[in-house]
């Protein structure tokens, strides 16, 4: 199965947890994308796609995601499955937490992909947001208030991804 990994990152915290998703995973370095400077095209050879964007202002997408999934989201995604990740701040927006990868998760249902990696949050400090659907986030959530919690969030997430794929 070939992964395609998708981040738009501002402060380098989105870019550094690909790096982390990739590493556990075994991407290589060439399959790790920023939605910037991405055509839409290079998703094609993916079979599962992993999605990631931080959250800003009140609960917005990361700027570079607003074109790249304008596009994505109008594709025929049937044939692909999808993960999403996402980087938040539960103490300071905790009504907002990771909205983001919720954000995702709602504008790519239409496009018939099949989606991996959603869980039971345990030891998050918040699990009311947009990434929260039916008491179950719809994608690995880094909170940035809890930095000690983050490598082993990454491997648990992964590890389900693989047993998922």
């Amino acid at each position: 199965m070939m992964i395609g990994i998708f981040y738009g990152s501002t402060t380098g915290s989105t870019e550094t947890i690909a790096q982390e998703i990739a590493k556990h995973l075994n991407v290589a370095v060439s399959d790790i994308h920023n939605v910037a400077n991405t055509q839409i095209e290079e998703i094609a050879p993916y079979d599962l796609l992993l999605l990631g964007s931080s959250t800003w202002g009140c609960g917005e997408l990361q700027d570079d995601w607003l074109g790249f999934l304008d596009i994505l989201k109008t594709k025929d995604l049937s044939n692909k499955t999808v993960g999403l990740f996402g980087c938040g701040d539960s103490a300071s927006y905790p009504d907002t937490f990771c909205d983001a990868v919720g954000l995702l998760y709602k504008k790519l249902q239409e496009t018939g992909c099949k989606f991996v990696g959603i869980y039971r949050p345990e030891g998050y400090n918040t699990t009311d947001s947009l990434i929260s659907i039916e008491g179950q986030f719809v994608g690995l959530a880094i909170d940035e208030s809890e930095p000690e919690k983050t490598k082993e969030r990454i491997a648990a997430w992964c590890r389900q991804i693989q047993t998922e794929e």
